[in-house]
């Protein structure tokens, strides 16, 4: 059983920073997907960043050149740092995880079956 937990979300002013962290456990995959997705209330959940085994990332173009996603294998740890904030960018955030299959992880809630509890980040401006 997968289990995720993320933390760092809060309230932050327009312009700020912020570091989210997702501690995993208990998968047995060799390879393995870790994501960030936000869902903003009355909107579909959107895939932000994902990270492979091999450690290359995928942003969507909404966060590109601002948000950055970072593991610690050893650790069993993904960061998303989040620079620039917008208001728009408050929503619910969560981590996901899925074994890796093929090159490229994808960027669809619905190919991950793991998922954090969330953590709100409130953008003000």
């Amino acid at each position: 059983q997968v289990h995720l937990v993320e933390s760092g979300g809060g309230p932050v002013q327009s312009g700020g920073s912020l570091r989210l962290s997702c501690t995993s456990s208990g998968y047995g995959y060799t390879r393995l997907c870790m994501g960030w997705f936000r869902q903003a209330p009355g909107q579909e959940r959107e895939g932000i960043a994902t990270i492979a085994s091999d450690d290359t990332p995928r942003y969507a173009d909404s966060v590109k050149g601002r948000f950055t996603i970072s593991q610690e294998q050893v650790e069993n740890t993904v960061h998303l740092r989040m620079n620039a904030l917008k208001p728009d960018d408050t929503a619910m955030y969560y981590c996901a995880a899925e074994a890796q299959i093929g090159r490229d992880c994808p960027r669809l809630a619905s190919s991950y079956d793991h998922w954090g509890q969330g953590t709100q980040v409130t953008v003000s401006s």
